[in-house]
């Protein structure tokens, strides 16, 4: 039996599609496909298949890790065209990887950040906006709301030490992006939600959440966690 895989993008309309119908929609081209996915056991058995971290609804992601167990081999050759066949118009699998035997954990529990591209409409030379966002990163806090899990009550959070990285650059189309490196995983995890409204209110922006388009371009893992791409 083994452990495998598979990095895909998400983009377009299918950037509205839900965590839950995004798992629905993987059990279902997995099996027209033909693709032979192992079963829990118990009473309910259910496929093990799942996804590395969970996408916010709306994001597009460029770089998506989604796992399966199978007691069949597979390799790049036969399985990606197999899959893409029968996925919709905004998913494309674009790699097939293996889990070495030993690592027994899942890739969920072994990421540990993640990078984001936020697209904004206003033009990069409208103001310096590398210095606006060095000085946003130069804070010592960063003091935001954030609603707690348990009490579902809304407390001031210091979000500055879950940045890891935060730069301002101009798109294809002359446009400010943020690219922005942040803790996403079990141990530590930041909604760059927060990042966004945040740098939002420093740097005086006046418009509407919905203009800003973002995707997650990557899931990153700890150098001991190696993934062996086929």
């Amino acid at each position: 039996m083994s452990n495998y895989v598979l990095l895909f993008s998400k983009k377009g309309v299918l950037k509205y599609t839900s965590h839950l119908d995004l798992l629905r929609l993987f059990k279902r081209a997995f099996r027209r496909a033909g693709i032979d996915v192992a079963y829990s056991e118990g009473f309910n058995p259910h496929p093990k298949i799942g996804f590395a971290q969970p996408l916010s609804l709306g994001y597009e992601a460029e770089n998506e890790i989604i796992e399966f167990t199978s007691d069949t081999e597979y390799d790049s050759a036969n399985l990606i065209p197999a899959l893409n066949s029968v996925m919709p118009e905004g998913i494309l699998i674009k790699a097939l990887g293996i889990i070495p035997d030993g690592k027994k954990s899942s890739a969920a529990a072994n990421v540990e950040s993640a990078r984001y591209r936020v697209k904004y409409d206003i033009p990069y030379d409208a103001v310096d906006f590398d210095k606006v966002a060095a000085d946003y990163m130069a804070q010592v806090q960063i003091i935001t709301l954030k609603r707690q899990k348990k009490s579902k009550q809304m407390k001031e959070t210091d979000i500055r030490p879950k940045i890891r990285e935060f730069k301002a650059l101009r798109g294809d189309d002359g446009m400010l992006e943020i690219d922005m490196l942040t803790d996403c995983g079990s141990q530590s995890n930041l909604s760059p939600e927060l990042a966004i409204a945040t740098f939002g209110d420093f740097a005086g922006f006046n418009f509407s959440r919905y203009e800003v388009e973002v995707s997650r371009t990557e899931l990153n893992f700890p150098v001991d966690y190696q993934i062996e791409w086929m």
